[in-house]
């Protein structure tokens, strides 16, 4: 087992609350509403679902892009932010790196923000938020922040998403993950480089493996007496794209589905990453997203059947 117990199962609480929320915050921007009506000629109901997308703060656009290839921009981008960011890493250039982490903190905490206050108001707190997080960081504001990050980018992504574009993204992703983190090892690279600066995109929780304990310790050739000691410090963390892609898979599902529906997802994702940290060897790094896809199409199997 990768960590312990508490560690896992703590893990697995966020991962379903940053999910849940996302669906709520997301569902503020698209909103699905169903009419139904009688046939004049069978006289069988029936039904007709409308998607009203709502706007971004500060009239921000979403990709002029097409639903069905959708995923083919999205999985561009993600492969040029990641080479901007390796070379970033390679030259050394911190500054700018905080800089960008900055402004994407921002940028998605606005959106998160913006459905339940004004939108002067959302910015304020989103820069407060941000600028806590990276300049004066704990593991408190951390993952609190984290809990809303991923919603704003689903907000933006979900609408020009359907059913069979992020199924292809989910693969896409999968493999990828796979080799990123077994074969090129880039992935471990930023997640190391992150943890390690402190910007980890993502949630991050340390503790004292083996925690604290008292033991006999020599401090003179004819005494003992007993300290405490502390275990080997370890980090447990689950990367932001474990986070995002199934908070996207699950708001398309509620957008062309229904809201009940896509609550499904996060249990059957979250059961998947259990099972994951379940066999997984402490020390080593893993490729979580073939996991989460596959509870995600698991989860889409079972909202069918709803």
């Amino acid at each position: 087992m990768k960590h312990s117990w508490r560690i896992t199962l703590l893990l697995i609480f966020l991962f379903i609350i940053s999910q849940y929320v996302g669906i709520f915050i997301t569902s503020r921007y698209v909103r699905v509403t169903q009419e139904q009506s009688i046939n004049p000629i069978t006289g069988e109901k029936e039904f007709e679902r409308t998607i009203n997308v709502n706007d971004l703060p500060y009239a921000m656009e979403r990709p002029p892009v097409e639903e069905k290839s959708s995923f083919i921009y999205i999985f561009g981008a993600i492969i040029l932010g990641t080479i901007i960011f390796l070379l970033l890493i390679r030259f050394k250039r911190f500054t700018l790196w905080k800089l960008w982490f900055l402004l994407a903190v921002i940028l998605c905490l606005l959106i998160s923000l913006a459905p339940f206050i004004p939108e002067h108001a959302a910015l304020l707190l989103a820069i407060i938020l941000a600028c806590w997080k990276i300049f004066r960081p704990n593991p408190w504001i951390h993952n609190f922040t984290e809990l809303f990050i991923y919603a704003g980018l689903a907000a933006i992504f979900v609408p020009i998403m359907n059913i069979s574009s992020i199924i292809i993204l989910l693969i896409l992703i999968s493999v990828y993950d796979v080799i990123a983190v077994r074969k090129t090892k880039h992935m471990v690279t930023l997640a190391t480089a992150q943890t390690n600066a402190k910007m980890f995109a993502g949630f991050s929780l340390g503790y004292q493996e083996g925690g604290t304990t008292d033991q006999k310790v020599k401090v003179a050739p004819s005494t003992k007496t007993k300290a405490k000691v502390k275990g080997k410090a370890r980090m447990a963390i689950l990367g932001g794209g474990d986070v995002c892609f199934p908070l996207l898979f699950a708001g398309v599902v509620m957008k062309d589905i229904g809201l009940v529906q896509s609550l499904i997802i996060p249990i059957t994702a979250a059961i998947s990453l259990g099972y994951l940290f379940y066999t997984a060897e402490k020390g080593k790094f893993y490729p979580a997203m073939p996991y989460l896809s596959v509870g995600c199409l698991v989860g889409y199997g079972l909202a069918l059947l709803i």
